[in-house]
């Protein structure tokens, strides 16, 4: 009874802050509707094909709905590119060539891509590195992009600026759309031909606009997160300027074949399904996020982003100060999922990381980030990330089963 009131009061602090999601979700869902009717989609977009793909309505339909929806030029949308790291590595590759260096302007990326661009403690074989491809960053300042910083950073054989709009394993602000705008501007204005890239992992749906209506030149993502919707069942994208996302493409593919090859034997049903259900999906992992953080700042946890704050993707970090915590708060999220509850989560030395990560993810699609899922590297001050719900009457039940394993495990005490 405990825990049902204190998840009843922290529901009555975050109505109106519901409502403004609820406000987004419609704002875009119509803009999804939109993009679907004025191209047409039909029955027959969903067929299958084989072999070499050529002319697959289905596939470029769905592209072109997704250029639609991100006011971009072209879409390379395919369930060949196996996660959002393989889709950033495709674009790194395809917009970089030996003696070029790139460029971060939010930090050092997330742990998956260090092996991409040959860093790390052991660089692994076939990196950016190795093709001679340097890497430099930039800190941000007070949370936002350091455009100054970044200006003085860039370099005679800079060609890339990269930015990754999410926290990752982070204790710093994700990066709301518009703030790409200074950089992007700057960039263009003084450094032609250098692009500007954006990692747009989990903050898909979550504004009513996206990089690419503030100058990125492409945005880079996931199926099995947002836009999937908790639907698709693999893939990702890379949506932008033409020329860039053919590039990518011929990374992809090959270079003169580009976005014309890749069939795709099952049916499209899912990409088009969820991501016309994207835009609500989003709108109740936000809303399962909020909770989390209002909750636990109730019980005297540091929370980024704050429950006050507007959100700019659908990751909730949670500052619990012991591994304890960590792994009760994931084995309740994980009890409390339809797949997988009788797993026990314990950290683990996952393939990627610096350090042993415990995760939960019981999830249909798997690792679908989209889906509940909690996770974080085991090393201080002991954060947890929680993302993703398909429903949020789900995500408050998981809750309820975390702060049941906190406290059974003695690493929480609620004075209530």
């Amino acid at each position: 009874m405990i825990l049902d009131q204190i998840i009843r009061e922290a529901e009555e602090q975050l109505r109106e802050r519901f409502a403004e999601i609820d406000r987004n979700e419609a704002v875009r869902t119509s803009q999804v509707l939109d993009a679907f009717r004025e191209e047409g989609v039909s029955y027959r977009h969903f067929a299958s094909t084989s072999g070499y793909g050529y002319d697959d309505v289905g596939r470029d339909t769905l592209e072109r709905v997704y250029a639609r929806i991100f006011h971009a030029e072209a879409c390379l949308m395919r369930p060949h590119i196996a996660s959002g790291t393989a889709a950033l590595s495709h674009t790194l590759f395809g917009l970089s060539r030996p003696g070029e260096r790139i460029l971060s302007a939010t930090g050092m990326p997330y742990d998956t891509l260090l092996g991409v661009l040959g860093l790390g403690k052991e660089p692994p074989a076939g990196s950016l590195r190795e093709m001679n491809v340097a890497f430099d960053c930039v800190e941000l300042k007070d949370g936002h992009i350091d455009a100054d910083a970044v200006e003085a950073a860039i370099r005679d054989n800079t060609s890339l600026v990269i930015a990754q709009r999410s926290r990752g394993y982070s204790w710093r602000p994700s990066l709301m759309p518009e703030e790409f705008l200074e950089l992007a501007e700057r960039i263009h204005t003084n450094h032609p031909g250098i692009r500007l890239m954006v990692d747009n992992c989990y903050g898909e749906f979550v504004c009513r606009k996206e990089p690419t209506d503030f100058g990125a030149d492409v945005c880079v993502g996931s199926l099995i997160k947002n836009p999937g919707g908790g639907i698709a069942p693999t893939g990702g994208y890379v949506v932008g300027r033409a020329e860039a996302v053919e590039r990518v493409a011929n990374r992809l593919t090959a270079p003169g074949l580009g976005r014309e090859l890749g069939s795709y034997e099952s049916t499209y049903r899912p990409f088009y399904q969820g991501l016309f259900m994207a835009p609500h999906t989003v709108a109740q992992a936000l809303k399962t996020a909020l909770l989390a953080a209002r909750i636990f700042e109730n019980l005297g946890f540091e929370t980024t982003p704050p429950s006050a704050e507007k959100r700019a993707d659908i990751i909730q970090a949670i500052r619990m100060e012991s591994p304890e915590r960590m792994v009760a708060f994931c084995q309740g999220i994980q009890h409390a999922s339809p797949v997988d509850s009788q797993a026990l989560p314990e950290p683990w030395n996952m393939p990627g990381y610096e350090d042993p990560v415990v995760m939960a993810a019981g999830t249909f699609v798997a690792g679908a980030s989209i889906e509940l899922s909690a996770d974080g590297p085991i090393r201080p001050p002991y954060t947890v990330y929680m993302q993703g719900g398909l429903t949020y009457t789900h995500g408050k039940i998981a809750l309820e089963e975390a702060l049941r394993r906190m406290v059974q495990n003695g690493s929480l005490t609620i004075d209530k």
